[in-house]
């Protein structure tokens, strides 16, 4: 009869242990889930540092790429300051018929891509304008050189790359405000 009992209780201990057994192996899937979700979140993360890392490297770019332009917009305003005051001194240009040929061509050589803004506009007039002004300074200037005539070339140069690199400094400006709302 003690053989019945203890074969009783351990027939007891063994439901016991095979319920504990289950109730073991529900949480080791559980864990195992977890792990595996935990590890495809750390790779989501890797993902998104990349990304972040990448955008932080065009971040750079752009900002060295504006520095660049805003030093060259600063010479160009110096510049676009020297010449106005080579204008103000230079004599007034001379109404001549062999000026027209060249103010025709001077639009066409001052034109530069589409503006953005209608200031952009404004600013494109206010050069094409000047452009037309040094080249009527420039005409006359073959017979008689003016003092500093031979700057006008190398000043409407500066000026037009002045004028493109404020478009590019825009165009920086949008792309980097595209990536930072991207991101």
């Amino acid at each position: 009869m003690t053989g019945m009992i203890l074969d009783g209780v351990l027939m007891l201990l063994l439901v016991a242990a095979l319920g504990y057994g289950v109730r073991l192996e529900r949480k080791l899937t559980a864990l195992r889930e977890g792990q595996q979700a935990f590890a495809s979140a750390v790779t989501d993360l890797n993902a998104a540092a990349g990304r972040a890392e990448a955008a932080l490297a065009s971040l750079r770019a752009s900002g060295q790429e504006t520095d660049l332009l805003h030093d060259r917009i600063i010479k160009a305003r110096e510049v676009k300051a020297q010449l106005e005051q080579l204008i103000a001194r230079g004599p007034a240009p001379a109404a001549a018929p062999a000026a027209e040929p060249v103010r025709e061509a001077a639009p066409a050589r001052a034109a530069a891509p589409a503006p953005a803004t209608p200031q952009d506009d404004e600013r494109a007039a206010r050069m094409a304008a000047l452009a037309e002004r040094i080249q009527g300074l420039a005409a006359p200037s073959k017979a008689a050189r003016a003092p500093g005539a031979s700057n006008v070339t190398a000043i409407l140069g500066a000026m037009t790359a002045n004028q493109s690199a404020k478009q590019s400094l825009n165009r920086a400006r949008r792309s980097l405000d595209e990536d930072l709302f991207a991101a």
